[in-house]
């Protein structure tokens, strides 16, 4: 990208991102080292810079819409950290389930707890090594393409400790090569890992050594191989590898001691698909290029909140079509502000009500609470107390779907937070057990001085009677 291309598009990014968030990303990319270009963290970039973490966050969705970071979704093994794959976007998450060859388990993908959103400086701001994964040593391939920014890995002569402590032997194995590696076995768990391919041959190797030397061979193809456990006997074992796939392969030799354990153990928090698709700016960017219109994606917790502005109708009644209707798009002013102060997405507005989602918990009780302020200042202001807005917010699992070219959600925690709002009859802020019992919640509430009141409820499409808290 040539000098003024990209003063232009950091020009542009200075007037779209939130403050600082340009300055800061000018200097990453001219003095971040290169793995830490390549699917950067973008909660740790937050913390370097002493940003806040959702402004780094809406940051860095105008930096991918501007051409100077890409996105990618990467879904990620829950137990060693490993990136299962690697996806340009969610429409291509097409998969029911997800195995990792390491932890030999299989996993139902969650945008909550399995998929990293990522951003790679792109190519025309910064050349960097990841940009060509085949030219990457083999370390550097693993740090920064199978594991993910969730794993906290040592630099230096830590790092080059630990993989000593763990490594038989490496190779780099070209299209169509072979090659045959003798070693001795020692009686632990062993671990043939190929981090292209996905593919590993896990060894328990146990007794004494047998009078012949033992053979083994593995091909790697460009199916996904889910090789069967083996035992053999520990002593020489002359292992033969072949390389069937259209790109070079690294296969590795790995001790399954106390060090491995160590080295996938060390997780750091990254930017989940979910707290990205709470982001109103990736909202609004993004809109039905999200996912495809047959995908259903779950989330294991979202909150949501739900609004509807009592005697609406009463209200065009009694002031006319036009003044009503000022009021009303004054109200979604204020509710909206309030979504946004406290990071959540408004999802859609249904004639009067609003639906929107934020991370956790205490950030939708925080933007109610904002909510009901605002609508007593906006009365104040009239002089009137008319305008009257139901609240009521629910926390649980959810299905992710298209709907009508928009991120939308479904399910019985979408159901529920709605028929919570529609007990609400007061300004008391209605809200589910699991909201209220959420430690950030608590803390909100005994900050302000309050303390929620449990009713017992009927819930269309609930069995049992439902318990509903009144916030005062």
């Amino acid at each position: 990208m040539r000098d003024d291309d990209l003063e232009a598009r950091y020009l542009a990014l200075e007037n779209a991102a939130p403050l600082g968030f340009a300055s800061a990303l000018r200097t990453f990319v001219a003095e971040g080292c290169d793995r830490e270009l390549n699917r950067t963290n973008v909660l740790e970039f937050a913390a370097r810079y002493g940003l806040d973490e959702e402004d780094a966050v809406t940051g860095f969705v105008h930096a991918a819409r501007i051409g100077l970071f890409d996105l990618s979704w990467n879904l990620l093994c829950p137990g060693c950290g490993g990136v299962l794959g690697a996806n340009t976007t969610l429409k291509s998450m097409t998969k029911t389930e997800y195995h990792c060859a390491i932890c030999t388990v299989g996993y139902t993908p969650t945008l909550d707890e399995m998929v990293e959103a990522s951003f790679s400086v792109n190519r025309r701001t910064r050349r960097i090594p990841g940009h060509e994964p085949d030219s990457l040593p083999f370390w550097e391939y693993l740090r920064q393409f199978f594991w993910s920014s969730g794993i906290e890995l040592p630099d230096g002569e830590e790092f080059e400790k630990l993989t000593s402590q763990i490594t038989l032997d490496t190779v780099e194995l070209a299209p169509g090569e072979k090659c045959q590696i003798s070693l001795v076995l020692p009686p632990y768990y062993i671990l043939i890992f190929e981090p292209v391919t996905h593919t590993a041959q896990h060894l328990n190797v146990r007794g004494d050594p047998p009078p012949q030397r033992q053979e083994l061979s593995i091909v790697y193809t460009e199916e996904n191989q889910q090789l069967p456990p083996r035992k053999l006997k520990s002593g020489p074992l002359r292992l033969t590898l072949e390389n069937r796939t259209k790109h070079r392969v690294l296969p590795g030799i790995y001790i399954g001691n106390v060090s491995f354990k160590e080295m996938i153990s060390q997780k750091r928090r990254y930017l989940t698909a979910a707290r990205l698709l709470t982001n109103q700016t990736f909202r609004e960017f993004y809109r039905g290029e999200t996912l495809d219109v047959e995908q259903r994606l779950k989330l294991t917790s979202l909150t949501f909140l739900f609004t509807d502005l009592q005697g609406s109708t009463e209200l065009y009644e009694r002031v006319g079509d036009l003044q009503a209707f000022d009021l009303v798009r004054a109200h979604f002013g204020v509710l909206t502000d309030a979504v946004n102060a406290e990071h959540g997405a408004v999802v859609k507005t249904i004639g009067d009500a609003v639906m929107a989602t934020f991370a956790a918990p205490d950030r939708a009780v925080a933007a109610a609470l904002r909510m009901r302020e605002a609508m007593r200042q906006l009365n104040a202001e009239r002089g009137r107390e008319d305008l009257l807005v139901k609240i009521g917010i629910h926390e649980g699992s959810c299905l992710a779907v298209s709907l009508n070219d928009r991120l939308d959600y479904f399910g019985q925690t979408v159901n529920i937070a709605a028929r919570v709002q529609g007990l609400a009859n007061s300004q008391n802020i209605f809200a589910t057990e699991p909201v209220v019992r959420h430690s950030g919640v608590k803390q909100l509430l005994a900050r302000q001085g309050v303390t929620a009141q449990a009713r017992q409820h009927a819930l269309k499409g609930v069995s049992e009677l439902y318990t509903v808290y009144e916030i005062p």
